[in-house]
């Protein structure tokens, strides 16, 4: 597997735009969020920090070392940074092929970002570094661990799908190299036939010729040296053929029963087949149909042959006990042979030694080359045909090569390269899924931010009023909630303390009413002066009136 880079090529320059724009209006908006809630200090600073770590985004694939944890120490002091944190951590962790460096970046990270939260939280957090300690563990989980998780995983998947995608394309690349290797053996076998049959025509033209020389030696001298020149010329014609043929192989590998004949393909030769394959366990039936094949060229023949032997080889290996019929069907322009194997009766036991699986191959090329057609297919039944269709009287071969290496499966791609080829569908549906987790990313910073500063006393927006003071206008007070409460007012009528002086009138707050014993009640009274400034804050019990409980009735 060839890698070129620890990271894929980057995109173009319109996706790099895009993708850019759409995570910083994502951080925008949750800038808006959070300053809508109240929970932006310092909005201005906040707002150029963004566009700051915004600019950053586009240059996370050439520096991720760099960028990912300036993003995070951004982060911690602007919250609204988290989605273009979110979606570096996500491209980092997707892109990064070591383990180890992908964990070191993302707990860096993490860690920054919380440290980094937690020093801001006085000035730019919730007011204090405990919570601005939470914050940070909030950002940090939604800004990088969870989006470096799914990058991770993201990665993960595809470059396994890559890895299969090289396996098939290698084992592709494997079939076509033997299947071609099995063609060439194939037409190195049928040179060595025809060395066999031409040297043979050969050694008779040379046997002739050096008769002829003797009788002409007696008869006709002067004819003698053309008779000489004959043998020598057919000589030298042997030993060219030879020296030709002989770097395609062994010539002398078909010997003995397998050596090429005058009676190899005819009917006797097949029967021949069929009778030792018989002999050898096998139910074999012999149908032949038309003349012999004795007038037939020798390639004719000799492709006959070999699919008989082939195929009756590969019912011996496969399935000795089923039932098989040979056919030879003889006419005027064509040779066609089947041989069809039945289902066993019952499963047969593995070979002992398989074979190779390019002897149909070699078939097929054989009979091709003389311009016949050649199949080979399983059966409904759970049996095997083999048929083979040639010309009795071939003409020129063919012009055939071997299938090439080449397409997809001839080059080694990058296990994480830039694939612009990828489905659009699948790009379409990526990209929504994407847009929605940043989406659900985003909701989940702001209720995790809110969360934090709503929960903290001192809170910038909803934390709990301040108590009135000594000097605030009637307004300042009843905006921290006193108003008055007329129940109060009339408990506390002859009980009350004198009004302090330059008193204009007085507040009775329901929610300053406490009983602290049986039958006492403790209420406030907040008094103002004319120009309605709050100048005395007083406290005093009053007699508390109960009912009386219906057991308690007399």
């Amino acid at each position: 597997m060839v890698r070129t880079s620890r990271f894929r090529r980057p995109p173009g320059l319109v996706h790099l735009v895009v993708e850019s724009a759409a995570v910083a209006g994502a951080g925008l908006g949750v800038y808006v969020v959070l300053g809508y809630l109240g929970f932006l200090p310092r909005p201005p600073f906040q707002f150029l920090l963004l566009a700051a770590g915004a600019a950053l985004f586009p240059l996370r694939r050439r520096f991720p070392d760099a960028v990912l944890p300036a993003l995070a120490a951004l982060t911690g002091l602007v919250p609204a940074l988290g989605p273009v944190t979110a979606a570096t951590a996500y491209t980092v962790a997707r892109q990064s092929e070591r383990a180890r460096r992908r964990t070191r970046l993302l707990a860096g990270a993490a860690g920054l970002l919380v440290v980094s939260a937690a020093a801001a939280g006085p000035r730019l957090g919730p007011g204090s570094v405990p919570y601005g300690l939470a914050l940070g563990l909030v950002l940090a989980a939604t800004a990088v661990v969870v989006p470096g998780l799914v990058g991770t995983v993201r990665g993960q998947q595809r470059r396994l799908v890559r890895a299969l995608r090289e396996r098939g394309d290698a084992a592709e690349r494997a079939r076509l190299l033997a299947d071609s290797e099995a063609r060439i053996h194939e037409r190195s076998r049928i040179a060595a036939e025809m060395h066999d049959l031409v040297g043979h025509r050969l050694s008779l033209i040379s046997l002739y010729a050096g008769g002829l020389e003797l009788s002409l030696a007696r008869a006709e001298p002067g004819l003698r040296e053309e008779a000489v020149l004959v043998r020598r010329t057919t000589r030298d014609a042997m030993r060219e053929l030879r020296q030709a043929l002989g770097v395609l192989g062994p010539l002398g590998r078909d010997t003995g029963s397998d050596a090429l004949t005058d009676a190899t393909g005819t009917r006797a030769d097949i029967e021949t087949l069929v009778a030792e394959s018989g002999d050898g366990g096998i139910a074999v039936e012999l149908d032949w149909t038309g003349p012999d094949l004795d007038a037939r060229p020798a390639p004719v023949r000799r492709a006959v042959h070999r699919v008989v032997r082939e195929a009756l080889t590969n019912v011996h290996r496969y399935a000795p006990s089923a039932h098989v019929t040979v056919t030879v069907a003889h006419d005027e322009e064509t040779v066609r042979v089947t041989v069809r194997n039945g289902a066993p009766p019952h499963p047969a036991a593995p070979p002992a030694e398989r074979g190779t699986g390019r002897g149909l191959t070699g078939l097929r090329e054989r009979v091709e080359l003389l311009g016949g057609t050649f199949e080979a297919a399983p059966l409904p039944s759970g049996g095997f045909r083999v048929e083979a269709a040639v010309p009795g009287e071939p003409g020129d071969a063919p012009d055939r090569n071997p299938p090439q290496l080449t397409g997809p499966a001839s080059a080694s791609r990058p296990a994480d390269a830039y694939d612009p080829q990828d489905a659009p569908g699948r790009r379409t549906a990526e990209v929504l899924t994407l847009a929605c987790g940043l989406l659900t990313l985003c909701v989940l910073m702001v209720l995790g931010i809110a969360f934090v500063y709503a929960a903290h006393p001192d809170g910038r927006r909803h934390g709990p009023a301040p108590l009135p003071r000594v000097g605030d206008s009637y307004a300042d007070v009843g905006a921290a909630g006193v108003s008055d409460n007329k129940a109060v007012r009339a408990a506390a009528t002859g009980h009350e303390p004198p009004r302090p002086a330059g008193a204009a009138g007085c507040v009775y707050p329901f929610n300053g009413a406490t009983e602290t014993r049986p039958g006492t009640l403790t209420v406030a009274r907040y008094c103002f002066d004319a120009s309605q400034r709050l100048i005395a804050i007083d406290r005093f019990d009053v007699p508390s009136v109960r009912d009386a409980m219906p057991w308690e009735t007399p």
